[in-house]
């Protein structure tokens, strides 16, 4: 399929119209509090992108690069919106991912010599998009294992912590799974199927996973690991168990940019369809994956997708109708289809160890600042 660029009217390098500049203030702000050495952002609006810009440098280092507006980051659990989302979303339209399937039925595993009443024959790929399937939160499984086989062994062999569809609990191991389910239904690999039915045609050049090793370079680094890897990671993922399955999977492993997050996210605004009117995603199925929906422990999320729930990481202005997702290195993405708004946010938040979480106020407030600096309404 032929690159199709989305066309997104985009302001040179380091521009910023006046009126977004309490935005960038916000982040010099957090650069100057070691919330995180550097930033890049975006904000498209009405089909065109009305701030591009960064802030800081890749360490705290004076001699450190500085980062650009298009550089790459680590983008976390982002990828589960842009990889693993996108490419359920893809095969539900061709009618090869059915949201009511059992997980069991897909991969086998995931049941065999399960404990009696365990419920796992009741989980489904719409609870795995939903985390409402009861699987764990999150599972050290690069502690014990060390190649893919034995991961994915690992994550098929947890019983549930709750019953099926009882509970939202934001699951890690249930994304993992889905990218395996992903990779079942496809016939390949989860990277070469992205790559090829969503970066390529949706025009994402600087998006993948596992960037080359010439490029690491010119990515911020995320941490200095001295408890896993004993080095500083730069241009590899920074999720254990992600590292442990080669940097291709459900839960984490792409990295990108503003730009390419901004053309993703002008794709879902314009129900699916890219710059030369080919439907990516059909209307029907976007807004399917985008409706709120409510469990029984009244913990509401869409199915892949976040929706502000105050006290949100959007902030006060985004509506109700918004989505989104956060990765833990400190990267978002925001899309309030009501405002034909996006807001893409890269920071490595994480450098050089995990101990601040001063990003947690940041987000809120960079994100008011956007929309209250564009008079838009809430």
């Amino acid at each position: 399929m032929p690159t199709e660029e989305i066309a997104i009217a985009t302001p040179a390098a380091n521009s910023l119209p006046p009126n977004c500049a309490s935005a960038r203030a916000v982040l010099e702000q957090a650069v100057h509090q070691r919330a995180f050495p550097g930033a890049a952002f975006g904000v498209l609006h009405r089909g065109a992108i009305v701030a591009l810009d960064a802030v800081g440098r890749f360490t705290y280092e004076d001699d450190a690069p500085s980062v650009q507006p298009a550089t790459v980051f680590d983008l976390a659990s982002v990828s589960k919106v842009v990889a693993t989302t996108a490419a359920a979303m893809l095969l539900c339209d061709r009618g090869l991912f059915d949201l009511d399937m059992r997980l069991g039925d897909i991969l086998p595993r995931f049941v065999i010599g399960m404990d009696p009443g365990s419920g796992k024959e009741r989980v489904t790929l719409r609870m795995l998009l939903a985390h409402s399937s009861g699987l764990p939160g999150y599972v050290t499984f690069f502690r014990t294992c060390s190649t893919p086989e034995e991961l994915l062994r690992a994550a098929l062999q947890l019983p549930l912590e709750a019953h099926p569809g009882a509970r939202t609990e934001y699951s890690d191991p249930g994304y993992i799974l889905l990218g395996k389910v992903i990779e079942v239904l496809a016939g390949e690999p989860l990277d070469a199927f992205c790559a090829r039915e969503i970066f390529t045609p949706l025009g994402l050049a600087s998006t993948r996973f596992r960037p080359p090793a010439e490029s690491r370079s010119a990515i911020p680094p995320t941490e200095n690991d001295t408890a896993f890897r004993g080095r500083i990671l730069q241009g590899e993922v920074q999720d254990e168990n992600a590292f442990v399955l080669r940097g291709v999977a459900g839960h984490a492993g792409v990295f990108s940019n503003v730009p390419d997050l901004l053309r993703f996210a002008q794709c879902v605004l314009d129900q699916g369809r890219t710059a030369s009117g080919h439907q990516l995603f059909s209307p029907a199925t976007l807004a399917l994956f985008a409706t709120p929906h409510t469990t029984p422990d009244n913990k509401t999320r869409a199915l892949g997708w976040d929706v502000p729930t105050a006290p949100s990481s959007s902030g006060q202005h985004f509506g109700p109708r918004s989505i989104g997702h956060l990765g833990y290195a400190g990267t978002s993405l925001w899309i309030d289809p009501a405002q034909a708004l996006a807001v893409a946010l890269l920071t490595n938040r994480t450098w050089p160890d995990r101990s601040s979480d001063a990003i947690r106020q940041i987000r809120p407030a960079f994100h008011d600042a956007v929309v209250e600096s564009l008079n838009l309404p809430s």
